[in-house]
């Protein structure tokens, strides 16, 4: 089978043209189908890009369960202000030494986080993964999935899940999400 494209003639390999003996969707084995230079650039550009992108999803779709099971191991560990971990976080710290164990690199404090992430998130769009700010910038936690976040609430208390409820939902003011 010759197939066309662009007035360039290729010659199909032996084991499509045996398979290809009967008619393949109108075309009979030794035909010449032609193609528009334009549409097979398109056509293929177009099929890079899905490829890319569905790829840069997948990647920080990965990179995002890494972090959020970092984070869940630390459940338990002690508030502190300034913790970077290992051992003991505040909010900011918890999350950046999640991401960074997961290979992404995030600024060390809420404000610059929100700030310096480029892909911002809706609350209705949110994945596991996605960081979440409250009270004008002053707490960020992770969410975790079905409706939950991880995070280190304050002095006193410990690395725990909780329901993204109530004050939580009222209080929220913005999600990023890492490693988009």
């Amino acid at each position: 089978m010759t197939v066309t494209a662009g007035g360039l003639a290729v010659n199909a390999p032996a084991a499509q043209a045996a398979t290809a003996s009967t008619t393949t969707a109108g075309v009979t084995a030794g035909t010449t189908v032609t193609a528009s230079p334009t549409t097979a650039v398109m056509s293929a550009t177009s099929a890079k890009k899905r490829t890319a992108t569905k790829s840069r999803a997948a990647r920080q779709a990965a990179k995002a369960r890494t972090a959020v099971e970092v984070a869940k191991d630390q459940i338990g560990d002690p508030y502190r202000f300034g913790g970077t971990g290992p051992g003991s976080f505040d909010c900011s710290g918890l999350v950046q030494y999640a991401w960074k164990k997961a290979g992404v690199r995030i600024p060390r404090v809420t404000n610059a986080q929100y700030a310096g992430i480029r892909k911002k998130v809706s609350f209705s769009r949110l994945k596991p993964g996605d960081l979440l700010f409250f009270r004008g910038f002053g707490h960020v936690g992770m969410y975790v999935g079905k409706g939950k976040m991880i995070h280190s609430p304050r002095t006193g208390l410990t690395v725990r899940v909780e329901k993204l409820s109530g004050w939580r939902k009222a209080s929220f003011v913005g999600a990023v999400r890492p490693g988009a």
